[in-house]
């Protein structure tokens, strides 16, 4: 396979705010096929990122990870018309740190939208475990609020709307 390469754009470089990529052509058995080659340059490298944006990515991807056992806790546990609701909000919760926090890791500049609805749906989450508890149960829903639900979703919400 002959490979030639010339440039081009189609994605953003934070960097030097330019979109670039690499076109490239290739013969392969006489047919001539054009290509798009992603190019690790035109991504900034983990060692580019900020301490911040580093530490919260690790943040989001061990929250979103943690949720995972949690997941099955609940399915598990709780009575399958309360489980299949729980279930859902909190996989959306991990799917949303997940990717906030793999997207911040990599230098996407597009880890906003995700942080921006994990924030939300965990302050969601926060309000109904604490309006829907009684007793017992309440007072571990105040601490889960208080402790883990809000200071994560501040954060996520920070993340969202600062750079």
């Amino acid at each position: 396979m002959k490979m030639a390469s010339g440039k081009g754009c189609n994605w953003y470089h934070p960097q030097d705010g330019q979109w670039c990529y690499r076109f490239a052509k290739a013969e392969i058995a006489g047919l001539v096929t054009m290509a798009f080659i992603a190019i690790p340059r035109c991504s900034p490298a983990f060692a580019e990122l900020s301490n911040a944006s580093r530490w919260r990515g690790r943040v989001f991807t061990g929250a979103g990870l943690a949720l995972l056992p949690w997941l099955g806790y609940l399915a598990g546990t709780l009575p399958p018309a309360e489980a299949m609701g729980w279930v859902v909000l909190d996989g959306l919760e991990a799917v949303a740190l997940l990717s906030a926090g793999t997207r911040l890791l990599r230098g996407d500049p597009r880890y906003r939208a995700p942080a921006a609805a994990a924030g939300a749906l965990l302050l969601a989450d926060a309000c109904i475990d604490v309006a829907t508890s009684t007793g017992q149960e309440l007072a571990v829903a105040v601490v889960l609020a208080v402790v883990v639900e809000l200071p994560l979703a501040v954060l996520c919400l920070r993340a969202a709307a600062f750079q």
